[in-house]
């Protein structure tokens, strides 16, 4: 049985996207398919599979359903990737599935530790695919940062994944993969009781990607990570950032109803065109309503908006008056984030003096509005980053010695 089964709520009638329109992000996004999750020795990998694929590959063997409930258990409550030393199971089945299954992780390119604790992986794939996973510690708790797909396909502006194609999507493995590696490097198996005293205590999909362009992928790896006989992260403990795919934010809201961060960074369309091409296709004004419809929106759940903040570009005081005025009456935060210079990108972070000037205008008109302290800097901890430095030593070494 799953603690936190998908939202049966419907979608929402004022909902002005057709289903045709969600059908071709669905169709765009089977384009970038990740590749089959077989080993080199064409054994299947069980991490990702939801609990109805696992007892199926169990009647497929000749197995009874609740060896599929004994599976979750090591794999997803205790973390554990050796059948041999999954003790319920009886030695001449364990020896069965070792000969059939594998339980991966993430293959770990490189892993650094920031002088501040945040701790970034640059993950590998079985197809030598590379992705970002970034742990930001805080004093009694820390979120895990993941990755949805490899590169992006937005091409926002400021961002400096959006400089690196869109190369596939992640699946369903490689999205909750990344959190068991996490929690592999930090120990924290098998699953802690209850939520709090967790060091690994929540999930925020603000990685490489846009989730909402990968949504079948991102949902089934969510709701393995929320059911409460494996991980058991309630819905409460993740939060999913979308630069604004409005069809898919609906129905997000109707299956998952986790948290969600929208990435706005501009309150004006023209300006929003630029910085985040997107708005061309679904404007400010069918973004804020698709965060209105929002399933549990309230001042318990608030929306975040991201705000990322460019200097003379979106950070004037007359921006931080009309933000206030596009959020009248959602329960809302705002994030500022200070840009984070990347080489060859044109803009510059806004001066300490017009960011506290924006959000005292944010926080007097009642929205919390916190300025993003920068984590992880000395370890290019910006998204996107990692990735690319790989990439260039990688050329380099192949320019010093080629074949």
């Amino acid at each position: 049985m799953n603690a936190f089964p998908p939202h049966s709520r419907v979608l929402p009638a004022a909902d002005q996207m057709t289903e045709a329109e969600r059908s071709r992000i669905l169709a765009k996004a089977a384009l970038f398919a990740p590749p089959p999750l077989l080993d080199e020795q064409g054994r299947r990998d069980l991490v990702g599979l939801s609990r109805e694929e696992l007892a199926a590959e169990m009647a497929e063997i000749g197995e009874k359903p609740f060896r599929a409930k004994q599976l979750w258990h090591w794999i997803y409550h205790q973390g554990e990737r050796d059948f041999a030393k999954m003790t319920t199971i009886a030695k001449p089945l364990q020896s069965k599935l070792a000969e059939r299954f594998t339980v991966g992780r993430p293959g770990v390119a490189a892993e650094q530790t920031s002088t501040d604790g945040t701790r970034k992986w640059l993950f590998e794939g079985r197809d030598g695919q590379k992705v970002e996973t970034v742990y930001i510690p805080e004093e009694d708790r820390g979120a895990v940062c993941i990755s949805t797909q490899v590169g992006c396909t937005l091409s926002c502006r400021f961002c400096h994944t959006g400089t690196q194609k869109l190369v596939r999507n992640l699946s369903a493995a490689e999205i909750v993969g990344q959190f068991m590696a996490a929690r592999d490097s930090y120990g924290e198996w098998p699953t802690p009781k209850g939520e709090e005293g967790r060091m690994l205590s929540n999930i925020v999909v603000m990685g490489m990607g846009e989730p909402l362009y990968n949504y079948e992928n991102v949902a089934k790896a969510l709701t393995i990570i929320m059911d409460h006989e494996g991980i058991g992260l309630s819905r409460r403990r993740i939060t999913l950032s979308t630069s604004g795919v409005v069809p898919m934010m609906d129905r997000c809201g109707a299956e998952l109803g986790v948290n969600l961060a929208v990435s706005l960074h501009a309150v004006r369309d023209e300006l929003r065109d630029e910085i985040v091409p997107l708005n061309r296709k679904y404007p400010i004004k069918e973004l804020l309503d698709a965060c209105r419809r929002y399933p549990g929106a309230s001042n318990a759940r608030r929306i975040t908006f991201e705000y990322v903040m460019l200097r003379g570009v979106n950070d004037s005081e007359a921006e931080a008056h009309e933000l206030v005025r596009l959020l009248r009456g959602l329960p809302a935060k705002v994030n500022l984030i200070p840009f984070n210079p990347w080489p060859g990108s044109p803009y510059k972070t806004s001066t300490p003096e017009a960011l506290q000037r924006f959000a005292a205008i944010v926080n007097d008109a009642g929205y919390s509005s916190p300025i993003r302290r920068p984590r992880g800097r000395d370890i290019l901890a910006a998204c996107g980053q990692l990735k690319t430095e790989s990439e260039r030593a990688r050329r380099a070494t192949r320019d010093e010695n080629p074949a």
